[in-house]
């Protein structure tokens, strides 16, 4: 099933529609964050406690919420409007996030650009933590039968299932980027860091049941509905559709996995998430990556080897499924690399050794094997590193190619064999991104060739440009649409304040609902895909957040400071 909702088509004016009367029935003059201290909190209309059970079966369903204008609305000169969902609607609450937004919105210049922050930062908490349980509470009762080694320690300690936005389904990737802008936050906030340490073990049960999988169900003992998609996918390994709500095997998943927990390392220095099921998610990793370099011809005999993942779908889109019964184009041995199925985007690779996930796993592999050396764990630290250096070194000998413009630049997908693919996909991991990923320092020449080369319609064939919008688009979407997530990414591996300044100019020009569209046309603005994208608003507020530690007069003004969040 594909992550494109369909399209919507707005038009931006006519009367203003409502969902759900008690959410803001009490009108503009009474936004917290707009209005003196004295009469915060009017909003709400409900006094005393709140049954929140009760209330959250009357809240508006916010894929439709969303696409609704709701007041009040900024004070800069688009009046965009206030997106936030009713306090006793919102998944998860951080007195932490809101100091974070009440600072932005007294500081930022240029007000509607902290409205959609104001949207943004906390959408993830706001729609998307569909359930989380600290670990402390108590257990009802065991299982019948005995527990082995395999099932020891089995979804215990906190949890947290995190969906995507509109389709109620965790991708290991979008996750961990919804939770991204937390990061910083969770040494100071201690639900901060259990949600983000329960995203952790949340994950690991993914990993170690199915490592070849992008989505999944919401978690057993969650005791929420599966949502089912019709089962027309031939995949092995097989899974269980209870547990898995989409199998195309995208390596960046698994190395974004191994994001979450050195992020979360990084910031908080804790190790609480180092349990025995943790180290068998590794492990299962670790098997995956030595499965996926192997070449599809046996490098002594030359006969064809079946690969361990197939994928088929009955589709008539070509991205969706792999060709030659599912194995995908032959790739060569010997390289370093590690075969991606699929890409980030979800649509299919053409050359099987996606760079952009190969890079990320690189250098998650070697931050990981740094954190584990620290724990004493020497062994598998050093298995880590080699790995990582490895793909490393892959990257550099089979994946550098010279264009007769740009000159030495990264393929997008190469096989090993001599071919590569030379463009860039919106979607996270990317070669634009190749710097944020920490695989490359934005200066390096190689990297800036290939940027030049991808922010170009020249040199990249996803590169679209219209009256309204440009950026990277994807075969994903289609030819028109352009993601405003690319520009964000633009932003964030620029140190030219004009170009910083221009990208988020044209963000702000296509959020006219106060949140950020996965991809929107780019003749034609209110041409959008997906009104709730948790992923894509994230990306904003990671965009704002880098800048307002690295240049903070441009969102604060001449001779600010930047902002310290630890």
């Amino acid at each position: 099933m594909s992550r494109a909702a369909s399209r919507a088509f707005l038009l931006f004016f006519g009367s203003t529609m409502f969902l759900g009367s008690f959410t803001n029935s009490v009108g503009a003059d009474l936004h917290a964050g707009s209005v003196d201290p004295e009469i915060r909190g009017q909003q709400e209309l409900l006094k005393g406690s709140v049954d929140k059970s009760k209330y959250l079966a009357v809240c508006p369903d916010y894929k439709n919420y969303a696409m609704r204008m709701h007041p009040p609305y900024s004070q800069g000169p688009m009046k965009l409007p206030f997106q936030r969902p009713s306090r006793h609607c919102r998944t998860f609450e951080s007195p932490l996030v809101e100091e974070v937004i009440e600072y932005m919105n007294e500081k930022m210049v240029d007000k509607d650009l902290a409205r959609i922050f104001e949207n943004a930062f906390p959408n993830t908490l706001d729609t998307t933590v569909r359930w989380h349980v600290n670990g402390t509470e108590k257990k009802k009762g065991k299982k019948r039968g005995s527990k082995n080694e395999n099932s020891e320690g089995k979804w215990e300690g906190a949890q947290s299932f995190i969906v995507t936005g509109d389709i109620n389904a965790e991708w290991l990737r979008d996750s961990t980027n919804q939770l991204a802008q937390y990061q910083i936050l969770a040494k100071k906030d201690k639900t901060i860091k259990n949600l983000i340490l329960g995203a952790i073990n949340t994950q690991v049960e993914y990993v170690i049941g199915s490592p070849y999988c992008n989505a999944f169900q919401p978690p057993p003992p969650s005791g929420l509905n599966p949502t089912y998609t019709g089962g027309e996918d031939e995949v092995h390994p097989a899974y269980e559709p209870s547990f898995v709500f989409e199998c195309k095997y995208e390596l960046d998943s698994l190395a974004h996995f191994l994001a979450l927990t050195n992020q979360f390392y990084n910031h908080t220095g804790s190790t609480d998430f180092l349990t025995p099921r943790w180290y068998l998610a590794l492990e299962t990793i670790m098997d995956v990556l030595k499965g996926q370099e192997k070449p599809t011809f046996n490098d002594d005999t030359g006969k064809f080897q079946r690969n361990e993942y197939t994928f088929q779908r009955k589709t008539n889109t070509g991205t969706e499924t792999l060709n030659l019964a599912g194995v995908g184009n032959p790739l060569n041995g010997g390289t370093g690399l590690i075969r991606s199925a699929f890409r980030p985007s979800d649509d299919a690779t053409i050359l099987g050794f996606f760079i952009p996930s190969n890079a990320m796993m690189a250098v998650e592999l070697k931050r990981c094997a740094t954190m584990l050396k620290k724990v004493g764990q020497k062994k598998l630290s050093t298995l880590l590193w080699n790995r990582g250096v490895s793909i490393e070194n892959g990257i550099w000998e089979h994946a550098v190619v010279r264009h007769k413009k740009y000159g030495p630049v990264f393929a997008f997908e190469v096989d090993g064999f001599g071919s590569s693919i030379l463009m860039d996909d919106a979607n996270l991991p990317s070669l634009l991104a190749l710097p944020l990923l920490g695989f490359v320092e934005a200066s390096d020449k190689t990297y800036q060739n290939t940027r030049k080369m991808i922010l170009e319609r020249s040199g990249n064939p996803y590169f679209l440009e219209g009256k309204d919008f440009q950026g990277i688009g994807g075969p994903h979407i289609g030819l028109q649409h352009a993601w405003p997530m690319s520009v964000l990414v633009q932003a964030m591996t620029s140190d030219d304040d004009e170009e910083i300044e221009k990208c988020l100019k044209m963000v702000r020009s296509s959020c006219k609902l106060g949140l950020v569209h996965e991809s929107v046309n780019v003749n034609m603005l209110r041409d959008y895909t997906r009104s709730w994208f948790a992923w894509a608003n994230s990306v904003f507020a990671q965009t704002v957040l880098d800048l307002a530690q690295r240049k903070p007069h441009l969102l604060f003004g001449p001779d600010a400071v930047p902002y310290a969040f630890e």
